[in-house]
C-alpha cells in the first residue's frame, strides 16, 4: 500500500477514508462485487468521466483494494481488468452497512436493494454486531472507545 497524506494517521477510519472516501471509489468496489471488472463496464454502470475513473482505479490498485490483470479478447489489443483482492473483498461488510443505512434512513420509492447471500448455501446473510459469545446486539448498544495511550 502506498503512503498517502492522511489527516490522522493513527485513526483507522481516517486512513480508510483517505482511500475509500474519494467520490466514486466505493461505487467502483460495489460494481467489482457485482462482477464488473473492465474499464468499459465501470464506465457504463457509473457514468463517471474516464479521467476520474482512471484516477480512482489507480488509487484502488495502489492501495491494494483491486489488482490489475491483463486480458486480450480475440482480435483485440491487450487491456487491463480490475479484480478485488482479499483486502477488497473484506469491504463487503462496509458496503452492506452503508447500503443498509441508506435504505433505512434515505429511502426511495423505487429501486432494488442489493441482497447479501451465503455463497455456499444461497441463504440470506445479515450484518450485525455480536458479543464475544456470539450474541447479536443492536447498534444502539455499541459504544466507541478511543484506546488510551
Amino acid at each position: 500500500m502506498s503512503p498517502r497524506a492522511c489527516p490522522d494517521p493513527t485513526c483507522g477510519i481516517a486512513r480508510s477514508l483517505d482511500v475509500l472516501g474519494e467520490r466514486w471509489a466505493l461505487m467502483i468496489v460495489r460494481d467489482a462485487f457485482l462482477g464488473r471488472s473492465r474499464f468499459s463496464e465501470f464506465r457504463a454502470s457509473l457514468g463517471v468521466s474516464p479521467d476520474i475513473l482512471t484516477a480512482r482505479l489507480a488509487t484502488l490498485v495502489d492501495c491494494g483494494v483491486l489488482v490489475r490483470q491483463t486480458y486480450r479478447d480475440p482480435g483485440e489489443r491487450e487491456r487491463d481488468e480490475y479484480v478485488l483482492t482479499d483486502a477488497g473483498r473484506e469491504l463487503a461488510p462496509v458496503l452492506a452497512a452503508l447500503g443498509r443505512w441508506g435504505a433505512d434512513h434515505l429511502p426511495v420509492d423505487s429501486g432494488t436493494r442489493i441482497r447479501y447471500l451465503d455463497s455456499h448455501t444461497g441463504d440470506p446473510v445479515y450484518l450485525t454486531f455480536a458479543t464475544a459469545g456470539g450474541a447479536s446486539i443492536p447498534a444502539s448498544r455499541v459504544t466507541l472507545v478511543r484506546p488510551s495511550a
